[in-house]
């Protein structure tokens, strides 16, 4: 049976998804499927790993976008001291549309797409008298996305569960109780997303 949540996002196909584009099951989706490969930017040989767990509609994640990831971009990843992977974890049916919206861009565009929507998440989320699907469609064709092809990605089911059972897979391993989540070296680091020095910090103690 379904819990909860997972039913909550897998029911958002019947709210936002365009009937008259044919879906596909999740058994349909090949393993090696490329959508669903890692998201990291950064030197393969930097010595920390980091790895954020987030959702797209979370406002500390996007505080952390807006006020702190940019100076770990410029002073540990630009200069090969950390790789930085990147972990979907939605919250809700639209973060659950980004995600997939976002994975199906090409790989060198996941990020800085992933990027634009939380910097401009009041934008497109959360404004009032706004549709957040119009507005996220909207966003995907800066980043090419056409709206025959946005509609395609919303009617991907297969897409749909992947992400979801990827989500519940790490939840329940990890315990993660919340966005955003992290990892240094594979070891839980909740104090790190208070400021930059914190993240820096971290990952000093890390290297």
């Amino acid at each position: 049976m379904l819990s909860g949540r997972r039913a909550f996002l897998v029911t958002g196909a019947a709210l936002v998804a365009t009937a008259s584009v044919p879906s596909l099951r999740a058994e349909d989706l090949p393993a090696s499927d490329p959508r669903m490969g890692p998201r990291v930017i950064g030197s393969p040989d930097a010595k920390v790993m980091v790895d954020e767990w987030f959702s797209l509609t979370c406002s500390h994640c996007a505080h952390f976008a807006q006020e702190v990831f940019p100076q770990i971009r410029k002073n540990l990843i630009d200069t090969g001291k950390i790789r930085y992977r990147f972990h979907d974890f939605p919250l809700d049916q639209v973060a659950l549309l980004a995600s997939m919206v976002s994975r199906s861009l090409p790989a060198d565009r996941y990020e800085p797409f992933v990027t634009d929507l939380l910097d401009h998440q009041d934008q497109w989320a959360f404004a009032q008298n706004i549709d957040p699907v119009a507005e996220l469609k909207k966003r995907a064709a800066l980043f090419g996305i056409n709206a025959a092809e946005f509609d395609r990605i919303n009617a991907d089911n297969a897409l749909r569960e992947a992400i979801i059972d990827k989500q519940d897979h790490d939840g329940a391993f990890l315990q993660i109780q919340g966005t955003p989540y992290f990892r240094i070296n594979d070891v839980a680091a909740p104090d790190v997303v208070g400021s930059y020095d914190d993240f820096a910090k971290a990952v000093a103690k890390a290297s």
